[in-house]
């Protein structure tokens, strides 16, 4: 009978690591920012966005769910990322900004850093990318979307 109770320790031991302690450490999740909706028009060629003239250049915009940036990549070619930072998006304080470098990103939150071309993190403790907007140029007009 000892023998029979050792078992069914060993069972209830094998229960409750393989379906309790895996809910007492929950590892940081991407909440997916929140979807809103954007359709935005400019001439990035006009004195309102001086920045947006020549390539590498940055502007924010109005617009997602904390705010876009808007990099000019290529002649041609647009990034829109929103500025919510995907690790801790739902913080007021989570609203990425760029850095010095005028190339990459960084949220003041949790220090996370993005490379603007791409939207990909390269420092800190997010693994996501920044979130990243639907663009068109038809050579006067950008258009942002989702």
């Amino acid at each position: 009978m000892n023998h029979r109770f050792h078992w069914t320790g060993y069972l209830l031991l094998i229960f409750l690591f393989a379906f309790l302690l895996p809910q007492c450490k929950k590892e940081k999740q991407q909440n997916e920012i929140p979807i809103v909706a954007v359709s935005i028009a400019i001439d990035p060629n006009s004195i309102e966005y001086l920045h947006l003239n020549s390539v590498n250049g940055w502007e924010y915009l109005t617009g997602g769910y904390r705010g876009i940036i808007v990099f000019r990549a290529s002649t041609n070619g647009f990034m829109a990322y929103d500025r919510a930072c995907p690790y801790d998006w739902n913080l007021t304080s989570s609203r990425i900004v760029i850095d010095s470098s005028g190339i990459t990103t960084v949220c003041p939150s949790c220090k996370s850093k993005f490379i603007l071309t791409d939207g990909s993190p390269f420092s800190g403790p997010s693994p996501y990318p920044m979130k990243q907007y639907q663009t068109s140029f038809n050579g006067s007009i950008l258009y942002i979307y989702n």
